[in-house]
């Protein structure tokens, strides 16, 4: 009986099929990033046991939104956990696709260290900062993010370490767990989650701003589908609402009994779920 040859990471991520795909977005960058990303992950031994189709989707995540996934530079991550890769952005990767909008004047995060808070107004939530010269002595109590567009609207959003702390413990079992980036590069994770939270609230969300955000620490399948197995996802509104509409729309389509389709009914949210509610229920009436 004829053994069938194992299809490794490496041999998935050299074949002409997965090359070709990578230089039909890449361009010539393609060459480089396909360097890069045998280097993060065949010769990483946290990969020996990941899911190749992982991989490579998180790989092609970042490829189509034209950031690096060299861990070092901090734009984007392929992050390896149990037996799956996700793809993570990382705070560079945020500003990065803000500044190529075109709708920034300034975007930036950083650090706040004891006594740089000045002044804080309940009213508006503004604060004010008092920047020390000798600021890296001084142990740090929060990160802040700050966007200017340029028709002049500007905002900031601060959160304290204790906040942060917080948040990743909430949505992140790496985290509760004590290890993976927020044990590792609490600065990095603290500074992408402001910036993420600030955007996500306050920008202009561009299509690649949209992915970016959806994106961000998913499993994501060879047909494109979304998974979060370390976290519960933090969405902007908008997204997490479609999201949810495409959700119930997958339900009503695929339901084969009018039993299975009245499980939805209590679901339909607008118009459209309610058009293909009645529909279907038409179909699986005849």
């Amino acid at each position: 009986m004829e053994t069938k040859p194992v299809i490794t990471l490496k041999s998935m991520i050299q074949s002409e099929y997965t090359q070709q795909r990578f230089h039909d977005v890449l361009g010539k960058k393609a060459t480089t990033f396909i360097a890069s990303l045998l280097a993060v992950t065949v010769n990483n031994d946290s990969f020996a046991h990941v899911d190749a189709q992982t991989v490579l989707s998180a790989a092609m995540t970042a490829a189509t939104l034209d950031l690096p996934i060299n861990p070092n530079l901090g734009f984007a991550y392929v992050i390896p956990y149990k037996g799956q890769a996700q793809f993570q952005m990382g705070y560079k990767g945020f500003v990065q696709l803000a500044m190529r909008s075109g709708q920034f004047k300034t975007i930036n995060v950083s650090d706040v260290r004891e006594g740089e808070i000045e002044k804080i107004d309940h009213l508006t939530g503004e604060i004010t900062f008092a920047w020390k010269e000798d600021r890296e002595k001084l142990s740090i109590i929060g990160y802040v993010a700050y966007m200017r567009l340029i028709n002049g609207f500007e905002k900031s959003l601060y959160m304290t370490k204790s906040d942060l702390l917080g948040h990743g413990t909430k949505y992140s079992q790496t985290m509760k767990q004590g290890f993976g980036l927020w044990k590792t590069d609490f600065d990095a994770m603290a500074k992408k989650t402001v910036i993420k939270l600030l955007l996500s609230k306050y920008a202009p969300l561009t299509t690649d701003m949209q992915k970016a955000q959806l994106a961000d620490q998913a499993v994501i399948d060879g047909e494109d589908n979304y998974n979060y197995p370390d976290n519960t996802p933090l969405l902007p509104e908008g997204i997490a609402a479609e999201k949810e509409k495409a959700r119930i729309l997958k339900h009503i389509e695929e339901s084969k009994t009018l039993a299975e389709l009245q499980k939805c009914e209590e679901f339909i949210i607008d118009d459209e779920t309610r058009a293909l509610y009645e529909a279907k229920k038409g179909e699986l009436s005849k």
